[in-house]
């Protein structure tokens, strides 16, 4: 019988995209454990357990986590840091307490100080302040990392546990969330641009100056980049990591402005007016580029290249809204 696979957060962006892949890969749709958030309150801790004792999963892909944009960020500190860390508990714990051997945890590009060598390689974890307007989540998420370091730690030799993680730098793709307040950088700008296009706007305002950088990565990229290195070889994945020290960076390898950006988003969506940046709102980090050296050095490298992927998302959006023409 093959194994049995929990995705945690499913119906967020990687879940679904790493879910689509595993049934591409040949694996039944009923392999594949999958609950929405009726059906499973990850912040219940016995309910998360009692759901690993009757389900027995073998691996673990914990994708699922509260997530949004600056806005977001700084409208909702609390509910970020306090929900993301309840989730990512009581999943690596009860996968810990019934046996599971193998566990993916999915974390953030933010994790890593604002003010740091680029690109940012792995060791820059804990060298520095974090961006303010996302520290409750990035903490979060730098505690899910060292949960998964700690049981390996403690419980690695005796119980044969192998609980891996990776840092996705800013994804996009099908499956985003397209909210007007709440959302990244590039599902807000295809908003913005396909319905300015629709009111025949003269001009679209993007927050900031349009200096910052940042690099984007496809999800379906994301989605075989996490099978893969949760699927790895113990020995060549220990070789490349270090026990306090364990994840791995998933980029593109490069980054583009802001500025540069909307134009090609602009482009996509035929959207002909103006681009005006409101430099009275925050920039955020200036600049995110990650060094992912290691995962290509694993063997893996993305494949979508920015403007096919930005093409895919717009026929995304165009796809769930009611407003097509």
């Amino acid at each position: 019988m093959r194994h049995k696979i929990y995705i945690a957060g499913h119906k967020g962006m990687v879940g679904s995209a790493i879910r689509k892949k595993l049934l591409f890969q040949g694996h039944s749709a009923e392999q594949l454990l999958c609950k929405t958030r009726e059906e499973l309150n990850l912040t219940n801790q016995q309910a998360v357990l009692d759901f690993f004792e009757r389900e027995t999963p073998d691996q673990v892909y914990l994708a699922a986590a509260k997530v949004g944009g600056i806005h977001a960020n700084n409208t909702y500190p609390a509910e970020f840091i306090f929900e993301n860390l309840m989730i990512e508990s009581n999943i690596i714990n009860a996968a810990f307490q019934t046996g599971v051997k193998k566990l993916l945890f999915l974390g953030s590009s933010c994790i890593y100080p604002k003010d740091t060598i680029q690109p940012i390689s792995e060791s820059a974890l804990l060298t520095g302040p974090l961006e303010s307007t996302n520290e409750p989540y990035a903490i979060a998420k730098i505690a899910g990392i060292k949960l998964c370091e700690s049981f390996n730690r403690q419980y690695g030799a005796t119980r044969g546990i192998d609980y891996r993680s990776v840092m996705p730098t800013n994804l996009y793709g099908p499956g985003d969330n397209y909210h007007k307040e709440n959302s990244h950088v590039v599902p807000a700008l295809i908003r913005r641009f396909h319905e300015a296009k629709l009111s025949h706007a003269q001009s679209v305002t993007v927050w900031g100056t349009g200096l910052p950088r940042r690099e984007l990565l496809h999800v379906d990229d994301m989605a075989e980049a996490s099978i893969y290195i949760m699927n790895l070889d113990k020995e060549i994945y220990s070789r490349a990591t270090f026990p306090m020290q364990s994840h791995i960076n998933v980029g593109s390898g490069s980054d583009i402005s802001i500025a540069d950006l909307a134009k090609i988003i602009a482009h996509i969506v035929q959207y002909a007016g103006d681009i005006v940046f409101d430099t009275t709102k925050p920039d955020g980090t200036m600049r995110k580029l990650m060094d992912n050296s290691k995962i290509k050095q694993l063997g893996w490298a993305p494949g979508i290249s920015l403007e096919d992927g930005l093409t895919s998302t717009y026929n995304d959006f165009l796809s769930h809204n009611t407003r097509k023409d």
